[in-house]
């Protein structure tokens, strides 16, 4: 892998996202889920409707990380009002961090992690908050390497399925 370049997405990259998004999501989830479950979710989360709407959100900022021009993963990153669930103005929501598969264990989502630490640093927010499956083991041992800490749990609907989110947050 060359130098990773992590590099913030406009509204012309919408095709990138969705397909990134629909692909990384896809490759963590599928096995676990049922088939109608994932497209329904896929369909719905990655429309060009709503990802339009994300993009152009004065409060949601999305990064790639590139390895030798190639999108390998991104970042979506919630202020203020859109955040999905602590709408406090002094926190910041990690609503997404995926990477394709074939570049997991290579750091990837801790650039991009760092990424989104380094905008928390700049606007001065007390916290950094996310939610993860209760079943993705990889993610919350990522996460609590990097000091975060659950504080309480949320349901997140995939298709018809509820599944338990812990939600994680790091005091600054």
């Amino acid at each position: 892998m060359e130098k990773m370049e992590v590099q913030k997405a406009e509204i012309s990259d919408l095709e990138i996202i969705k397909n990134i998004g629909r692909l990384t999501f896809f490759e963590t989830f599928a096995e676990v889920n049922t088939e109608a479950d994932m497209n329904t979710y896929l369909d719905k989360s990655f429309s060009d409707e709503k990802l339009k709407e994300e993009l152009l959100d004065p409060n949601s900022e999305f990064y790639f990380v590139l390895d030798d021009e190639k999108v390998i993963g991104y970042l979506k990153i919630n202020f203020g009002s859109s955040q999905t669930e602590q709408k406090d103005k002094n926190s910041l929501e990690i609503e997404r961090i995926y990477v394709l598969k074939e570049y997991h264990g290579k750091k990837v989502g801790q650039v991009l992690y760092d990424c989104a630490l380094k905008i928390a640093k700049e606007k001065q927010v007390e916290f950094v908050w996310l939610g993860v499956w209760e079943k993705n083991p990889r993610a919350i041992s990522f996460y609590t390497k990097n000091g975060f800490e659950a504080f309480d749990k949320h349901v997140f609907v995939l298709g018809t399925d509820e599944q338990t989110d812990i939600m994680m947050k790091l005091t600054l």
